[in-house]
């Protein structure tokens, strides 16, 4: 009987992950009853709506809910928005759809931020109030806690999808769905739902619509994203994170500077393999039900400016920051100053959607500096417009120097970490001590070195074994999927970690 629970009950220990084999019985037995459905347009949304919400509810919980109230609500103001016979009508639900989106984000993800910091300002005591709580205590009895607000899991990811919907109708680049099954389905369609791509209604309530279509290179490419998936995540960004960058990050004081560099370093990949291994997954599995998710991440290392690093770098957060944010705020239509003006109001709000702290308002402060100061040094760069290998390597090095240099806002959990990190960096060396420093952690620098190194190979080579992968019998297939997993899950060393932007 308890087994039973554990399989239908939420567990906070234990989130319904990718990377859990539960995972992998769960999405056999949907795939498996999904194909008596996947001819059935309005089934398989009704379907892959309830599956959706379950496993929503595997990841957080009774948040669950809250993805209902904001699915209901957008799904309407959506029908409000295309019947408005005045441009002020339907501004006023565009309004409404951004309101209650973002006031939902803001009250479970920012509570606490914004009042730490009116309590900082004015030296006042206030304290964060969870009325959802409170009310279902006076309504019916409970005892919820009432003094903490925990964050739903993915809240960030479907308040952006839902507040794409109402905007793309206003702009008539979409029209409203059929029916609330169908909306449903697009908000919270279980890829992607807690951990992105961003998937903006233009792209997605077509494939709703369509009959279903899986060729043979599409269930090749499908198990290869997965694959590469898990040994991005598993084999790579949590075997550097448990066995060194967490350690360094935990307490930068105990390393040397070296060390703190190279877990600095370390982290960049951590967060790479963490963040594109989950959107290569949901790719997959995606692609294995017939729908199609835009590509999130393009080699983002490779960049040669900040500029190409966020054309390459969560994509879809990107493209939706430019699209949603920057230019209605008049992107580079006004002048320099209000360009500029515009481009650090993004940057510092990005910065703020990934986390409620100063560290992340940091964080996409200086993105944004990189981004006004590469504007004007590319003007009169002498290397602007030569290809040749020395000066590639060194635009990319000069990149991924300063990104990386960034993350130290961006991992560390105070300010306190973040300023102890970078006296040690600038500070503690000690060169004798490097050898036997690289010998003690030789598997993770090996797994690290690894890493870079298929991450900036050629494109060519990526698409040739890739293609060799889709074009290998059924049989070929299996034995090499066997030999993946039994590998990547024999480098578990400390349990399995969550994705870093369940967070978010």
């Amino acid at each position: 009987m308890d087994y039973i629970k554990n399989i239908f009950l939420y567990n906070p220990q234990e989130p319904l992950l990718f990377t859990r084999f539960y995972f992998w019985a769960f999405f056999g037995i949907v795939l498996f009853i999904y194909s008596f459905l996947y001819n059935k347009k309005y089934s398989r949304s009704a379907y892959l709506l309830f599956i959706s919400l379950f496993f929503y509810f595997k990841s957080s919980g009774w948040f669950f809910f809250i993805l209902i109230f904001s699915t209901i609500t957008d799904f309407y103001i959506g029908k409000q928005i295309h019947k408005s016979k005045t441009p002020l009508h339907k501004k006023l639900f565009v309004a409404l759809s951004v309101i209650v989106n973002l006031g939902l984000l803001s009250y479970f993800k920012y509570a606490y931020f914004f009042t730490d910091t009116f309590n900082t300002i004015f030296h006042s005591d206030y304290h964060v109030i969870n009325f959802l709580a409170k009310w279902m205590n006076d309504a019916t009895g409970t005892h919820f806690e009432v003094s903490q607000i925990l964050l739903p899991v993915g809240i960030s990811f479907f308040t952006f999808q839902t507040i794409s919907y109402s905007v793309d109708i206003y702009r008539n680049k979409v029209k409203p769905v059929d029916n609330l099954f169908d909306f449903g389905f697009y908000v919270s369609f279980f890829p992607q739902l807690v951990a992105g791509p961003i998937v903006r209604a233009s792209e997605f309530i077509p494939q709703i619509y369509q009959d279903f279509k899986l060729s043979k290179w599409e269930f090749g490419y499908a198990v290869f994203m997965i694959l590469k998936g898990l040994v991005k995540k598993i084999l790579i960004g949590d075997y550097i994170a448990v066995n060194f960058v967490d350690r360094v990050f935990d307490s930068p004081l105990r390393f040397s500077g070296f060390e703190n560099l190279m877990g600095l370093t370390g982290y960049s990949l951590q967060v790479y393999c963490d963040f594109s291994g989950y959107t290569d997954i949901a790719i997959g599995v995606a692609l294995l039900m017939g729908f199609r998710l835009p590509v999130n991440f393009n080699s983002p290392y490779k960049a040669d400016s900040v500029g190409d690093f966020w054309r390459r770098w969560h994509m879809s957060l990107s493209s939706w920051l430019k699209d949603y944010l920057y230019i209605p705020l008049g992107g580079n239509r006004l002048g320099k100053l209000r360009t500029n003006i515009n481009l650090m109001i993004t940057m510092l709000l990005g910065g703020l959607w990934h986390g409620a702290s100063w560290q992340f308002v940091i964080w996409g402060g200086l993105n944004g500096v990189g981004l006004i100061i590469y504007k004007y040094w590319k003007r009169i760069s002498p290397y602007q417009h030569l290809n040749t290998i020395p000066v590639r390597f060194w635009k990319i090095f000069i990149t991924f120097s300063f990104i990386t240099f960034t993350r130290i806002w961006f991992r560390s959990e105070s300010m306190e970490i973040a300023n102890q990190m970078l006296y040690q960096i600038g500070h503690n060396w000690d060169f004798s001590l490097i050898p036997s420093m690289i010998f003690s952690y030789k598997y993770v620098f090996l797994i690290m070195t690894l890493g870079f190194f298929v991450h900036w190979v050629p494109s060519s080579w990526k698409e040739r074994y890739t293609d060799w992968f889709i074009f290998t019998p059924l049989y070929m297939k299996v034995i090499i999927t066997t030999i993946v997993v039994f590998i990547v899950y024999q480098s578990i060393t400390a349990g399995l970690q969550p994705f870093i932007y369940f967070q978010f």
